[in-house]
């Protein structure tokens, strides 16, 4: 197993450490994946504003500064009385009047302030009249990441069109304001080492710099005039405590590698950034169950079967489904393969000639998990063996409960993992993470059958027949299957204008908005 960096004294309050020194502190299904990139960009501010952008000064020491913007964020998302006052506005059209009724209402609601009683009389400064106000709230709502959803008002985020538009995840009751770690829960943080330690992070910093921390569009200027002093605003307290386990690995430089290659498209820079929290999914997923292979010593590389959807159920969509299954029992089964792993140690091994081997397990289990605690009754345990037992039966507990559900839950937000005509979960990707695909490996024109290899080499996709070998080798499936599965792509590829038929009868895959065309 890869060596991994020494965990920090700051975990030793934890009740476990098993799916943190797997995977990293850490990996969360419900923060999905636009809210990691929402993470990942408020330590990426913080960092190059202290001039560290993706300069990690010693592993696992990172330390940022998020901000709370509460005004914005009350503005957006806890303002229920500016339809009553805008539908009247609309009647008598009398600006001060508008004003008056809207801020008496919104001094009522507004929280999150520490006491202090909201001034709001800048934005009639910022406002020629209350309809522009009302507008320009409207414009940035209807700019929701994730669009309608039943999370609290203070966990609701806009569309990233600069810092001014940045801010953590908080639980805000009345006046009482603290971080939350439901939906920021550090998955944005590992992606921001990542990209770090992957050392292309001054390839990638221009694209957000020019587009986001130093924006000056007319989105960004209309965030700021929301809010007090433009937006300038002191920052939260430091937030600490990232744990990525590997120094290096080649999963970085492939998720870098592959940003780079969106960012380099010729689309502009917003419409760029679903692919990249699209291709960041499929990265991290890969990452999560490449980890679990590792753990169990598995040298075969990880495969996605991929259904392209088909009109009549097939023998494509049972091995897509197989293959679904099997990538996500593999965290599961790391964990019992991790925590047992201690007992072909020697440190294990000596226990034996201690006169109470219980309690030197207890020691032992304790310095390498977190459990159980030195001061754990251990009356109930007969053996060494039943503490191990224990521990892998409270382990993969905690896993099921959010780690175990990742590969499911962010397989379907990108767009990889689907339902649809089935009762059984499978691979079967949409036309949204078809096209990144597009963009992220189409540089020029491609033959298809390059491009399936392709898909199959970096991500390990198996969609056409020549992917297939091993799979139909096995008796799985016959070749004509997959060859019919690739033909549904290139069919599929084609209605969205990314693939191309010329006359000599070679299908080519084509990106629209290749740097240098096609």
């Amino acid at each position: 197993m890869l060596k991994t960096l020494p965990r920090p004294s700051a975990y030793s309050q934890l009740d476990f450490w098993v799916d943190e020194a797997i995977w990293g502190h850490r990996l969360y299904d419900e923060q999905t994946p636009w809210l990691c990139f929402m993470e990942f960009l408020g330590v990426l501010n913080s960092e190059y504003q202290k001039g560290f952008a993706f300069n990690e000064q010693s592993f696992n020491s990172l330390s940022y500064n998020p901000y709370s913007r509460v005004y914005l964020r009350n503005l957006l998302f806890n303002n229920p009385y500016l339809e009553v006052v805008y539908k009247d506005y609309e009647d008598h059209r009398d600006e001060k009047r508008a004003w008056e009724e809207w801020t008496k209402l919104a001094q009522q609601s507004f929280a999150g302030l520490n006491n202090e009683y909201p001034n709001l009389l800048y934005l009639q400064s910022n406002f020629e009249k209350f309809e522009y106000f009302y507008e320009a709230i409207k414009f940035l709502q209807n700019n929701t990441i994730e669009g309608e959803n039943n999370k609290r008002w203070s966990s609701q985020f806009i569309f990233p069109y600069g810092k001014e538009c940045l801010y953590e995840d908080l639980r805000i009751t009345g006046d009482k304001v603290q971080n939350d770690r439901r939906f920021f829960a550090r998955t944005g943080e590992l992606l921001y080492l990542m990209l770090s330690r992957s050392k292309k992070g001054d390839i990638i910093l221009p694209f957000f710099e020019s587009n986001i921390l130093k924006s000056n569009s007319i989105y960004t200027r209309l965030a700021r005039i929301l809010q007090p002093n433009e937006g300038d605003e002191a920052p939260l307290p430091d937030m600490k405590g990232t744990y990525l386990p590997y120094e290096y690995l080649p999963e970085y430089s492939n998720l870098a590698e592959d940003w780079v290659k969106i960012i380099n498209c010729n689309i502009p820079a917003y419409d760029t950034i679903p692919h990249l929290v699209n291709i960041t999914g499929l990265h991290m997923i890969i990452y999560f169950l490449n980890r679990s292979k590792e753990v169990l010593k598995e040298s075969t590389k990880t495969h996605f079967i991929l259904e392209i959807l088909a009109p009549k159920k097939t023998i494509i969509r049972e091995l897509a489904s197989d293959s679904y299954l099997e990538n996500n029992n593999l965290s599961r089964l790391a964990i019992d393969r991790y925590i047992r792993g201690i007992k072909e140690t020697d440190e294990w091994a000596n226990i034996t000639t201690f006169a109470d081997p219980l309690f030197e397990a207890q020691k032992l289990l304790n310095e390498k998990f977190l459990w159980p605690s030195i001061k754990e009754d251990l009356s109930s345990f007969d053996s060494p063996e039943q503490l191990i037992d224990e521990l892998v039966n409270k382990a993969i507990l905690r896993h099921k409960q959010h780690v175990n559900n990742f590969h499911r839950t962010w397989g379907k937000e990108i767009g990889l993992i689907s339902s649809r005509n089935s009762q059984r979960i499978r691979y079967a990707p949409t036309d949204s993470l078809l096209k990144t695909l597009v963009l992220t490996n189409v540089p020029e024109r491609l033959e298809f059958q390059e491009f399936l290899n392709i898909l199959n080499m970096k991500y390990g996709f198996i969609i056409g027949d020549k992917e297939a070998v091993e799979v139909t080798s096995s008796g799985q499936a016959d070749l004509e299957a997959f060859s019919d599965n690739a033909i549904r792509l290139e069919q599929r590829l084609s209605s969205m204008g990314l693939l191309r038929r010329l006359s000599d009868a070679v299908a080519y895959v084509e990106n629209p908005f290749a740097k240098d065309g096609i």
